[in-house]
């Protein structure tokens, strides 16, 4: 479904449709995975290093030992354990350059989940732990300056909207992938691939601004929904999109009969539509 040529090149991913965000760094890589000596040289969209919630500076590091309290780490010492010529882990630092108050902020609520845990006693991880968890490996946001497609979207009319509405989509809609592990699987897609979406209703500025300013905006508006995110916060808030509709992403893509396929495209049934959240400009200003 894609060119193989490119799957284990940096420098290629980088022209690859929802590979926008990180493409910056992508073309820097050149055409292998960089040494983590080189990772920690990355700086963030607006120069210097990213940093963890404590305005530590974060440093990518190979893992020391099994089990080691990873949370924990990047909380207390801005360490990121970070396994050397490894797909994952080099997209999780390309992340933390491209979203770092997102970044800080899951940890920090990952760091907070596990003291509030402990102090009531309970030893497992927890629905807020596990969507944080989820939306750092596989979340999007779906930035739409019309109401009617993110509704569409929302309620899985993915036809309607990835089809007989592409043009609009393609020109009023913007799909900012988050989820390190969901760059990764990209890499090589398959059917049935789905990124965890919250969705977006922004203004029109917002969508025709560049990717960067983009980027900008839901990495401040992602870091403040995480921090004040109440303890309700379940994986259940993020809604399910296939990433192989989005137009662009896979050439199988360009003919209706893609659609029918309900084993990838699926009906929204008894699941309850997501909520599409609005733009605050007390929260963010991104322009």
């Amino acid at each position: 479904m894609t060119d193989v040529a490119t799957h284990d090149r940096p420098d290629l991913l980088a022209g690859r449709v929802l590979f926008e965000p990180l493409a910056h760094w992508l073309g820097q890589s050149g055409q292998t995975l960089p040494s983590l000596d080189a990772i920690n040289r990355i700086e963030a969209p607006r120069g210097g290093r990213p940093t963890n919630v404590r305005g530590q500076p974060v440093r990518f590091a190979a893992p020391i030992e099994e089990g080691a309290a990873y949370e924990t780490a990047v909380f207390d010492e801005g360490v990121v354990a970070t396994r050397p010529d490894n797909w994952h882990d080099y997209f999780n630092a390309l992340v933390w350059c491209a979203f770092p108050r997102t970044k800080a902020a899951l940890n920090a609520r990952h760091v907070a989940e596990i003291a509030r845990l402990r102090a009531n006693g309970a030893s497992e991880r927890g629905r807020v732990r596990d969507a944080l968890t989820q939306f750092d490996e596989c979340g999007m946001v779906v930035l739409g300056a019309a109401g009617q497609l993110l509704d569409g979207l929302a309620h899985h009319a993915w036809s309607e909207v990835f089809w007989r509405s592409r043009g609009e989509l393609v020109s009023r809609t913007r799909f900012i992938l988050f989820g390190h592990a969901s760059y990764d699987a990209l890499r090589q897609p398959f059917p049935g691939l789905c990124a965890k979406v919250i969705y977006l209703a922004v203004p029109e500025a917002v969508i025709q601004s560049s990717v960067s300013d983009q980027v900008a905006l839901v990495d401040q508006w992602l870091a403040h929904y995480f921090k004040h995110a109440d303890h309700t916060l379940s994986p259940r808030d993020f809604a399910p999109l296939p990433l192989l509709g989005i137009p662009g992403v896979v050439p199988d893509n360009q003919a209706i009969d893609y659609y029918k396929d309900v084993t990838q495209f699926r009906p929204l049934g008894a699941r309850k539509a997501p909520d599409i959240h609005g733009w605050r400009p007390r929260v963010v200003n991104p322009l």
